[in-house]
C-alpha cells in the first residue's frame, strides 16, 4: 500500500506535464507527495510521436523543442501559395522522447515525484480520496491510496456524439543527400493530394534542416486506410506532388485523433478527474492538444498549491466547442468542400490571428470575423440542426 496526496495515471504529454509543474513548488506553498504511476514497457505505453502547438516567444519546454519556425505555408488544391509571417507566435516542435528525457531529468532533480511502473486496472472512489489497484511488472499486485487521483490514460471508447471523424496520419522522418527543404517554414497544409469521397486531405512538412524534415499525410475522414494506403498516398506526395525522389527514410509515425463534438467527462468519482485527450483537451475542429495540455495542468496545479479543489477546468470554451460542432457537423454532412473551406480561411484571414482562433484565444468580434469568412448559407443550415440530431457512440476505427 501506498500513500500520496496526488497520484497521476499515465506518463503521456499530460501526465508527465502536471508532474513537471507540481515538481516545481512555489515557495510558502504546502509541500504535496506525488506519485506517477507509468505503464511498464510494452502494448499500454505509447510509441514515439511528434507534438506540436504554438505560443509567444520562450516556453517552458523549449529545451526539449526540436524546432521552431515563424513563418506558414498553405497551399490550395489549385496550388496558389499562401505564406505568412506569424510573429509574435513561433510554431514549434516537440518529439515525445525529447520531452520525456527533459521531464525525468527535472523531476530527478526536485526530488519531489516518486515514478513507479504499473499497469493501472481500476481507479475509485473512496471516503477522502480515491484507490488506485494496478499491477508491477513482475505480476504483483500494488494498491495505491491518494487523496486526489488524475487520470490520463485514452479512454476506451468514445463519449456518445451527433459527429465524429477521424483525424489520422502517416508520416516519414527523412534525409536527402542534397538541400531540398525551406527550413524557414512549414508546410502547414497542402491540399494537392487527392481528395477522398468524404472529409480532406493535406501534405505537412516539418523541416528540421534544409536535407531532413518530417513528411506526413494527413485525413479527416470517418474510416482508416490500411498500411499500404498511406505508404502509396505519401510516396505520391513527396516524389509527384513535391518533385522530391531518393529520400531514405530515417523513421515513420502513425497516428489517429478523433475529432468530436462529444462531451467529454472530467471527473470521474468525487476525487477522481480526468486530464488530457481523456479529459477533452483535443480540439476538435484541429486534433491540436498539447497547448491545451499546458492549461489544463497548469489550472490543476495553481489549484492544488492553494488548496483548492483541484478540478480541471474545460480546455476549450463553450464558444470554441460550438463553432467546432457546427464546422465539424459541416464537413460530416458534405455541405462543404473540406478542403476548400480551410483554403479559403487561411486566404482571407491573416495566419497569426486564426492561429489564436484556432486556440481559443481571440475574442467574440475577432471570432465573428473568422466566421463570416467561412461559407455561412451552409454553416448556418449546420447549426440549425444541431440541437436535433441524436448522439450516437461511436463504433470505432
Amino acid at each position: 500500500m501506498l500513500d500520496a496526496d496526488v497520484a497521476i495515471v499515465g506518463a503521456g504529454a499530460a501526465g508527465l506535464s502536471l508532474a513537471h509543474r507540481l515538481a516545481h513548488r512555489a515557495p510558502a506553498t504546502r509541500r504535496l507527495s506525488v506519485v506517477l504511476v507509468d505503464a511498464p514497457p510494452g502494448p499500454l505505453r505509447p510509441p514515439s510521436r511528434t507534438w506540436c502547438f504554438w505560443e509567444r516567444g520562450r516556453g517552458r519546454y523549449d529545451a526539449a523543442v526540436t524546432a521552431t519556425w515563424r513563418r506558414l505555408r498553405v497551399r490550395t488544391p489549385g496550388g496558389a501559395v499562401i505564406e505568412d509571417d506569424i510573429t509574435p507566435l513561433r510554431y514549434k516542435m516537440i518529439r515525445s522522447e525529447d520531452f520525456e528525457s527533459l521531464v525525468e531529468h527535472d523531476l530527478g532533480r526536485s526530488g519531489q515525484v516518486r515514478r513507479i511502473e504499473a499497469a493501472v486496472e481500476t481507479v475509485e472512489g473512496v471516503p477522502e480520496g480515491a484507490r488506485v489497484l494496478a499491477r508491477t511488472a513482475d505480476g504483483h499486485p500494488l494498491t495505491l491510496r491518494a487523496r486526489w487521483v488524475f487520470d490520463s490514460r485514452p479512454l476506451g471508447s468514445l463519449p456518445a456524439a451527433r459527429t465524429t471523424l477521424l483525424q489520422h496520419f502517416h508520416g516519414w522522418f527523412v534525409r536527402s543527400d542534397r538541400p531540398v527543404f525551406d527550413v524557414g517554414t512549414v508546410e502547414l497544409m497542402d491540399f494537392r493530394t487527392p481528395q477522398p469521397a468524404s472529409g480532406l486531405s493535406f501534405g505537412y512538412v516539418l523541416p528540421t534542416g534544409d536535407r531532413q524534415a518530417l513528411v506526413e499525410y494527413t485525413e479527416f475522414s470517418p474510416h482508416l486506410l490500411s498500411r499500404s494506403g498511406y505508404e502509396s498516398a505519401l510516396r505520391h506526395y513527396t516524389e509527384d506532388v513535391l518533385g522530391l525522389t531518393g529520400l531514405e527514410v530515417v523513421s515513420t509515425e502513425t497516428g489517429v485523433i478523433p475529432m468530436t463534438d462529444a462531451p467529454f467527462a472530467r471527473q470521474t468519482a468525487t476525487c477522481v478527474f480526468r486530464i488530457g485527450a481523456a479529459g477533452g483537451a483535443t480540439r476538435p475542429s484541429t486534433g491540436y492538444t498539447f497547448a491545451a495540455v499546458q492549461r489544463q495542468t497548469g489550472a490543476v496545479a495553481q489549484a492544488l498549491a492553494a488548496g483548492r479543489r483541484p478540478v480541471p477546468p474545460p480546455a476549450h470554451s463553450a464558444r470554441s466547442r460550438a463553432m467546432d460542432a457546427v464546422m465539424l457537423r459541416a464537413l460530416d454532412s458534405g455541405r462543404v468542400d473540406g478542403a476548400d473551406f480551410f483554403a479559403h480561411l487561411f486566404t482571407r484571414v491573416p495566419m497569426e490571428r486564426l492561429l489564436r482562433f484556432l486556440d481559443g484565444r481571440t475574442r467574440l468580434h475577432e471570432d465573428l470575423s473568422v466566421g463570416v469568412r467561412t461559407p455561412v448559407l451552409p454553416m448556418l443550415r449546420s447549426a440549425a440542426e444541431l440541437p436535433y440530431l441524436p448522439r450516437r457512440p461511436f463504433p470505432g476505427p
